[in-house]
């Protein structure tokens, strides 16, 4: 959640390398397990460093050795309406915050007589949660969205999210100091956004208040319907230093470290987060999506947590390799890239905001790792492309497998579209190519000057 009022935050997709195997198959597991099942037992190589199972009588409060409550409509000092525009007041009432007595959190959202609202806000104590140098932090949480959908859901806002610990009795430095979004959710849609904050507001490297973002939604059952497990994984071991973003086992987003400048990036990971678990009601993002709260807002739908758990892992090597998963069919944000040569990401005015990736001309290449075509052949590749070229330049838009060197499997040509922020969709058959790859977008012009801007791209049978 942004710490901070300003434009309704427009949310984009990002993509990137997928987790371990041993994690990725414990996330599948923990996505059916049962409302009150227990965090799934740490896979090798990994170590649990906090946990609640919110494990206790029906009616009481959360354990305050291991959480502290927010309360009221700011922290003191701090931005007002928690700096998002949100209405509710925040209490420790065990109303709003409360165990069910079955192994679950429930962080209910109440109206009362006169119109006002309360609700719940959980922060840890701890503010230490970070990666080891080299190694992977993974905060991980199975919850169930408030089950309210249409417009009775008009301005819920749950979430699960992280703070960088200097924003702890700050409360003025948002978002240089880093904000990770794991899960949030408004109007009972079937999505889950993920998000990083960081850098300056308005704008900066990090395109506040929207951030750097990504929304899926969630498999199998609704998020409001079902037990989901969210996770943010924080990597260490790679270069560029990447964090993924995952739901039931499958990555959906990632930032890297490339993706922003070294001094943002440092002031907003340089350091321990803690966690927060909340529902607002109303505010920038719900407005965004054309509804705030109202009269036909059911009160008391509660957004249910099983667990909450963070897992650390040196850089030994000892987890599995990675394995494939990044949906070759969903859509794949360009500026997700995991690696890159003459590639310049930058605000996008296409459909959804965000960025594209630009400046792209001869020899420019950009890769995305771990792509899943999965067993039936992928035979056609999209993009999201625009051109403001000068005439007579044009160039190739070409996807490689497993190198960037390699024969193109796909390509098509562009030219001037009418400007650089002029958006067309275009399609283009291509090999049929199954399993797991490291994918390569590559430009091939015969001019030396830029020819194309990409905002997305997929594949299709």
């Amino acid at each position: 959640m942004s710490e901070t009022s300003g434009i309704p935050r427009r949310r984009r997709a990002l993509v990137a390398v997928l987790s371990t195997l041993g994690l990725a198959a414990a996330l599948a597991t923990a996505a059916t397990l049962p409302a009150d099942a227990s965090a799934p037992t740490p896979p090798t190589g990994w170590s649990q460093v906090f946990l609640d199972d919110f494990n206790g009588s029906a009616g009481t409060g959360v354990n305050t050795s291991n959480w502290q409550y927010a309360t009221g409509t700011s922290y003191p000092g701090g931005p007002a309406n928690w700096g998002t525009g949100e209405v509710e007041t925040m209490t420790n009432s065990t109303s709003n915050v409360a165990l069910d007595g079955n192994g679950n959190l429930r962080i209910t959202p109440l109206r009362d007589s006169a119109g006002n609202w309360t609700s719940g806000r959980i922060e840890t104590n701890r503010t230490d949660f970070q990666p080891p140098s080299g190694g992977k932090l993974r905060v991980e949480a199975r919850i169930q969205m408030p089950n309210v959908t249409g417009t009775a859901a008009e301005g819920y806002w749950p979430a699960f999210w992280a703070l960088g610990a200097p924003y702890r009795g700050n409360y003025q430095n948002w978002p240089s100091v880093g904000e990770l979004d794991i899960m949030e959710n408004v109007q009972g849609m079937n999505r889950v956004w993920a998000t990083m904050h960081c850098g300056t507001n308005p704008g900066g490297p990090c395109n506040e208040t929207t951030g750097i973002g990504n929304n899926v939604a969630c498999p199998g059952s609704t998020c409001q319907s079902a037990f989901h497990t969210y996770t943010m994984e924080w990597d260490r071991s790679v270069s560029p230093e990447t964090i993924r973003f995952l739901v039931d086992g499958t990555q959906f987003h990632s930032v890297n470290a490339s993706q922003v400048d070294a001094t943002t990036w440092a002031n907003a990971t340089g350091h321990g987060f803690f966690l927060i678990l909340n529902v607002a009601m109303g505010g920038a993002f719900p407005d965004a999506f054309g509804g705030g709260l109202d009269s036909g807002t059911q009160s008391g739908v509660p957004m249910t947590v099983d667990y909450v758990q963070v897992l650390s892992a040196s850089g030994s090597g000892t987890t599995p390799p990675p394995t494939g998963g990044v949906d070759a069919y969903g859509t794949i944000q360009a500026e997700s890239y995991n690696s890159q040569s003459g590639v310049n990401a930058e605000t996008t005015t296409d459909t959804g905001g965000g960025q594209d990736i630009g400046s792209l001309a001869n020899g420019d290449w950009a890769l995305y790792q771990n792509v899943n075509f999965g067993s039936t052949a992928a035979t056609q590749f999209v993009a999201r492309v625009a051109s403001g070229a000068a005439g007579g330049v044009s160039g190739l838009v070409e996807v490689r497998l497993d190198s960037r060197t390699a024969t193109p499997v796909g390509s098509f040509s562009i030219a001037d579209t009418g400007g650089w922020q002029s958006w067309r969709t275009v399609p283009a058959n291509m090999s049929a190519v199954t399993g797991t790859h490291n994918v390569y977008l590559t430009f091939t012009s015969g001019q030396p000057a830029d020819f194309v801007n990409v905002n997305w791209f997929n594949f299709g049978h």
